[in-house]
């Protein structure tokens, strides 16, 4: 699922490898088929994958989430929201974003040869990809895993921040608006736990 989440936001970076790999084919230069570069992207979403269902489980053990996978508890829900809206604002965000949202500078600055090399590229996106969606992703704990409508809102605002040129807006607004979604989440807590 989280996969197939990704692939969207890191079509404009596989196109543009595919044509890159396309005027090499017809230049009769050394190419690889897009399937490794891809490849490449795909294992570290599967390893996040795993990280992702191992803390599900942990959670659901700690009885944090509910059988629906959706956050059970006021404060875990808010701490995630809090935590993703501030995560918006770090350097870490600003610089993996900044990577996938110029694919053509990626391609430019880091192109290696052969079949090793479209893959590592691949595995060297898809963790500028992980870095800057990691926390929207652990969103998914909050309404639900199996919520489909929440996973086709976090997989459009994903790829609306990647691919909306000069979308440094989007990241700030939606930044705030998860910040202050937590801090009201963590205030009900609060209130309901005095009550």
């Amino acid at each position: 699922m989280m996969v197939a989440m990704m692939l969207p936001s890191a079509a404009p970076m596989i196109l543009t490898f595919a044509a890159v790999a396309r005027n090499r084919r017809r230049a009769e230069r050394p190419y690889v088929p897009v399937a490794v570069f891809a490849a490449g992207y795909v294992v570290i979403w599967c390893v996040f994958s795993v990280v992702a269902a191992v803390g599900q489980w942990l959670l659901h053990r700690e009885a944090l989430l509910s059988p629906m996978m959706a956050s059970a508890s006021a404060f875990f829900a808010g701490l995630l929201l809090l935590t993703a809206g501030v995560f918006q604002f770090t350097p870490l965000k600003k610089r993996c974003l900044t990577h996938c949202r110029a694919p053509l500078e990626f391609i430019m600055t880091r192109w290696r040869e052969g079949w090793r090399g479209a893959f590592g590229m691949g595995v060297e996106h898809g963790a500028f990809c992980a870095g800057c969606c990691w926390a929207l992703m652990a969103l998914l704990f909050v309404l639900g895993v199996m919520n489909i409508l929440w996973i086709a809102a976090l997989t459009a605002l994903v790829a609306l921040e990647k691919m909306l040129p000069r979308a440094k807006w989007l990241s700030a607004g939606t930044g705030v608006l998860l910040a202050c979604w937590g801090g009201w989440v963590l205030a009900r807590g609060w209130a309901a736990l005095a009550a």
